[in-house]
């Protein structure tokens, strides 16, 4: 009896027993994207080539007699740099305007006298043509004399000496004697994958793009030790052919250089104004995942707060977030916070998440990049 009364007391228990609540949803929070105007830029490595180069090579040949010039300092177009020995070539033009004067001199007699037939017609014409090789002739010697004075072509920055004085120079030869660079302004030559160039034609045919007129995309310039180069440039041109190794195109930047800052051959990157994209969706790269696959992906809230996976295409980052050109839209909410708990087809409690605030947004971190280290 006191069995059978033990046992109807655990079955009255277990009857009145209540069932455990299911745990609440967990709490995300999202963003709510929209559209936005993005100014699309490319920061490539390049080289800086002077503007105006030439190669001081002599045309007559002979001993250098002296150099002009102070090595690496500036000079201009038209000063001297060398002097090569004048003495033959001077002799060689006395002799030559000499003659050419007699041959002159002997037409002018006979032309008068041609005219009265006391010379043949054809004797005048001989002297006539003769006066004029001589004068070619003379004029050539006196080419050559001036040759003897090196002249620099252009304005520019000199650089070292090949030969000192005494040394002997030839026409033919191959070697410099110096250069002359013009280094304000400067030109700054980066390549880019003609798929990129390819892209940004399509992007801009279909109104994707907003640029302005040829050479009017501003560029920026970083140094290799870090620092911005304070002019911006413009850019100039691409080139009519592509790279068949590499695929590429080169594009010329101009900038001004008044300090000589730049020089030729330094390595720089070069940051290239591409266009505005005015329907730009930005997402934050915390709120951004990579499947098995290597693909990235997003987890995005719906109106009945159930979690969607989404796969999108990035383009590139911008900043702390990704340009997305597929797999979401103006208006997705999209997870941030709380990616953890959140799972495909789950329902969620979903909380927009605020604007930081001016105070927040100065974080201890960027109020110590001044710190000096420990």
């Amino acid at each position: 009896m006191a069995t059978a009364l033990t046992l109807g007391a655990v079955q009255l228990a277990c009857t009145h027993k209540k069932t455990p609540p299911s745990p609440p949803p967990p709490t995300v929070k999202f963003v709510t994207l929209k559209s936005e105007a993005v100014t699309l830029t490319t920061d490539l490595p390049g080289r800086t080539v002077a503007f105006r180069v030439a190669e001081i090579r002599p045309q007559v040949s002979g001993v250098v007699q002296k150099r002009t010039f102070m090595e690496g300092s500036d000079v201009k177009a038209g000063q001297q740099l060398y002097q090569i020995d004048p003495a033959l070539y001077r002799a060689a033009y006395e002799s030559a305007a000499a003659t050419a004067l007699s041959s002159k001199l002997l037409a002018d007699r006979y032309k008068p006298l041609a005219e009265v037939n006391a010379v043949s017609k054809q004797d005048y014409d001989n002297s006539v043509s003769a006066a004029a090789q001589t004068k070619a002739a003379a004029d050539a010697a006196q080419i050559n004399l001036v040759y003897t004075r090196l002249l620099s072509p252009i304005s520019g920055r000199i650089g070292r000496s090949t030969v000192t004085e005494g040394a002997l120079v030839t026409a033919a030869q191959t070697t410099s004697l110096a250069t002359v660079q013009q280094l304000d302004p400067i030109y700054v030559d980066v390549t880019q994958p003609i798929a990129v160039l390819l892209r940004l034609k399509r992007e801009l045919a279909a109104g994707q793009l907003v640029q302005g007129g040829p050479g009017q995309a501003q560029v920026r310039l970083t140094l290799e030790d870090g620092s911005r180069y304070a002019v911006n440039g413009s850019l100039q041109f691409a080139e009519v052919s592509v790279d068949e190794t590499s695929g590429s195109v080169t594009l010329r930047a101009l900038f001004p250089n008044q300090d000589k800052l730049l020089l030729p051959g330094m390595f720089v990157h070069e940051e290239i104004e591409e266009g505005q994209r005015t329907d730009a969706l930005l997402v934050s790269q915390l709120a951004i995942t990579h499947n098995q696959k290597g693909e990235p992906t997003a987890l995005v809230v719906n109106r009945d707060n159930k979690v969607e996976l989404r796969t999108l295409v990035t383009e590139r980052a911008i900043g702390d977030k990704w340009l997305v050109t597929q797999g979401l839209k103006a208006g997705d909410r999209v997870i941030v916070e709380g990616t953890q708990f959140a799972k495909p087809g789950s329902i969620v409690k979903a909380e927009e998440e605020q604007p930081a605030t001016p105070a927040a947004a100065a974080s201890p971190a960027t109020a110590s990049t001044n710190t000096p280290p420990p």
